[in-house]
């Protein structure tokens, strides 16, 4: 998903013809209609995506325990609107702004120039670009956010909040332009045909890697692992809010595969957008049924959390290419997503890293799985470019990321002490509780 340029209409016969139908020539819109239209797609798919952030804090609220909610509410409102101040100041010519074939772009501040290039390129109307850049720098923003969304579930309930936020600027302004813009924004990757359409990789697994490193140098809660080996759950506070939670990802992720085709000026776009929408629904739909079958056959019961991550992980398999493959082989892509799942999730709990909500699971494994699975309905790409560009951006995420954490965890420190996480992060970070009736039986009002 890079920004687009006017090649972009012509590339709408590639998907009539993928669709099975051509395009009368009386269906062409005006270079206006199409501008409107490209304009749309990316407010209407930017705002589905800016309510994933509200998905991510229901579901991280509801799997956390009581006495950490606000904590995370916190963290979640505060790491959007961080994302959103880094991605103006540098991250989006630091991503955009890049040479052909190149590695890095320029550290300046974006400014949106749409009323000067209509003007200059047609006193009438001019097209620019194809659509407005205001809406492009929105659409691209909620996905910078998306991406720190991912590291606050794995590390809750432990870190400190103002270390998560130092990290969380560095990672939107810093670590995922330079990484995303390989690929979306014209670097080596996409010179090379690494192809990832919405992000499987440079979005969903980028965050697990961060979350990972995280979570290995933050080490797990207190109680989480036992001396003798046990592993001991530790339940959330809210299933039915952490299921509200993945309903709202599950809406949003609409807006971040069908917003990803960055095109609605035709009827082939239209088109597009449409098989992106069922192939995005039915991956997580077998993503969830996966979960839950496999579930069933190991623990005798099926355990909503991994169905909840089930069809999170459907979604992320499905982002790397969500418009070639016909549904089967969405649905197919999704339940092994919902798979993996099930199985990372107690591996990563056998190697002692405590991944509270599941993320690293469901991004980053199902992430990778989702990019590499790519030339399975895409011919147009190999599994050799796929493997390089995972293991090219899971490296410098992985390594950015520890040596971020490290001087931080060096310095300022990252964790609470072991009491103030026995009193929970409410108390001890806020001053203040989630559910202050928690706990103290009923009181008369007089």
């Amino acid at each position: 998903m890079g920004r687009i340029t006017k090649s972009v209409f012509t590339g709408g016969a590639a998907a009539l013809i993928l669709a099975g139908i051509s395009e009368p020539a009386a269906a062409a819109v005006s270079e206006e209609s199409a501008y409107v239209f490209n304009t749309l797609l990316f407010l209407i798919g930017g705002f589905l995506v800016m309510f994933m952030a509200a998905g991510f804090c229901m579901l991280e609220a509801g799997l956390v325990r009581s006495k950490n909610v606000a904590t995370i509410c916190l963290k979640n409102i505060s790491l959007y609107s961080i994302s959103g101040l880094m991605f103006f100041i540098v991250g989006y010519n630091l991503m955009y702004g890049i040479d052909e074939g190149g590695f890095i772009g320029s550290f300046m501040p974006f400014a949106p120039d749409d009323a000067a290039a209509l003007a200059e390129e047609n006193p009438a109307f001019g097209g620019g670009d194809g659509y407005s850049a205001s809406s492009d720098w929105f659409f691209q923003m909620v996905f910078c956010a998306t991406t720190a969304s991912i590291v606050s579930g794995t590390l809750a309930e432990r870190i400190k909040v103002w270390p998560f936020l130092i990290f969380t600027a560095v990672l939107t302004g810093i670590i995922y332009p330079i990484e995303g813009s390989w690929q979306w924004g014209g670097g080596f990757l996409s010179a090379m045909g690494f192809s990832d359409f919405a992000g499987s990789t440079i979005v969903h697994s980028a965050g697990g890697w961060a979350a990972l490193t995280g979570a290995i140098l933050l080490g797990a809660r207190t109680g989480k692992f036992s001396a003798d080996g046990r592993i001991n759950p530790i339940p959330g506070s809210n299933l039915p809010l952490a299921t509200l939670g993945t309903f709202i990802l599950w809406l949003g992720w609409f807006g971040f595969n069908g917003g990803s085709q960055l095109a609605l000026g035709s009827a082939a776009n239209a088109v597009a957008v449409s098989n992106i929408f069922i192939n995005t629904n039915i991956a997580a739909a077998a993503g969830t049924v996966a979960a839950m079958l496999l579930t069933q056959a190991i623990y005798k019961k099926v355990d909503l959390t991994m169905a909840l991550n089930g069809a999170l992980a459907g979604l992320v398999s499905i982002t790397a290419e969500p418009l070639t493959p016909s549904l089967g082989s969405a649905a197919a892509i999704g339940a092994v997503g919902g798979v993996l799942v099930v199985i990372f999730v107690p591996l990563l709990d056998k190697l002692k890293i405590d991944d509270v909500v599941g993320a690293i699971s469901v991004h980053l494994v199902a992430g990778i799985w989702g990019t590499m699975a790519v030339p399975i309905t895409n011919a147009d790409t190999s599994f050799g470019t796929q493997f390089i560009g995972v293991i090219s951006i899971g490296a410098f995420v992985a390594i950015a990321s520890f040596i971020v954490w490290g001087i931080l965890k060096a310095t300022i420190g990252i964790r609470c002490s072991e009491e103030e996480e026995y009193a929970g992060l409410d108390k001890t970070e806020l001053g203040l509780e989630a559910y202050p009736e928690f706990g103290r039986g009923s009181q008369t009002v007089t």
